[in-house]
């Protein structure tokens, strides 16, 4: 029998058959998963380059763009792509400043318990001071919360926006979370102190005495979710 007889008479008995391979040799349910994953890859860049045209807009001076989809852009990047300079004119901050916490809690009997005050700058620093890679979050995470925080409230404590409610929950979750990380036991209120240092200028001796604080800002307490509970 020839090679050619034998394919023609079919496949031997156990030889196996490959009538249910597609055509291009390519295995059932390619096409879906390529097509996913040509969906997922036109996703990522459609949201990459929103959100650098909205960081751009953000930082860019006023313009008819920046102006007319100034709503759609701060829904976008505040709070937490917020940038803090802006294009062609930085703004650095120009004084220091400490922001301490303490909780509070309702005792079984009835009392309230109040913690000692949690320097949240000073842990900050230390977080960041000998390490070579520091995280973002630990330099200005903090930090900008507060300087947002100002800029939508002022001097007044009340919130009068939608966004001065966003900030004052986002600064009040800060502090709670930095405070649950230490195992400082259970808390239900958060308060904020802000001390604010000036900045000596260059070549200027203080010797070691501490600077005056220009500013010594007490907030509210604030109610949090339960920790330690």
């Amino acid at each position: 029998m020839t090679e050619t007889g034998r394919s023609d008479a079919g496949p031997l008995p156990g030889e196996r058959q490959d009538d249910a391979a597609p055509p291009g040799g390519r295995p059932p349910g390619a096409a879906p998963l390529r097509a996913g994953l040509h969906a997922a890859v036109l996703l990522c860049l459609a949201a990459a380059l929103v959100h650098v045209g909205a960081v751009f807009l953000h930082v860019a001076p006023p313009n008819p763009v920046s102006k007319r989809y100034s709503r759609q852009v701060d829904a976008w990047v505040y709070p937490l792509f917020e940038q803090n300079w802006r294009l062609f004119a930085p703004n650095p901050d120009n004084v220091n400043r400490r922001v301490l916490v303490r909780t509070a809690h309702t005792a079984s009997d009835g009392s309230t318990r109040v913690s000692r005050w949690i320097d949240l700058s000073a842990l900050d620093r230390a977080a960041v001071e000998h390490d070579p890679f520091p995280s973002h979050t630990a330099q200005n995470l903090l930090r900008r919360a507060w300087a947002s925080y100002v800029d939508t409230h002022g001097q007044d404590d009340t919130a009068r926006s939608p966004r001065a409610v966003m900030m004052q929950k986002y600064l009040g979750n800060i502090a709670a979370d930095r405070v649950a990380g230490r195992h400082r036991g259970p808390f239900e209120f958060v308060q904020l102190r802000v001390v604010t240092l000036p900045v000596a200028a260059p070549g200027t001796a203080t010797g070691h005495r501490p600077p005056t604080p220009v500013e010594n800002r007490l907030l509210p307490w604030w109610k949090v979710s339960p920790h330690g509970k």
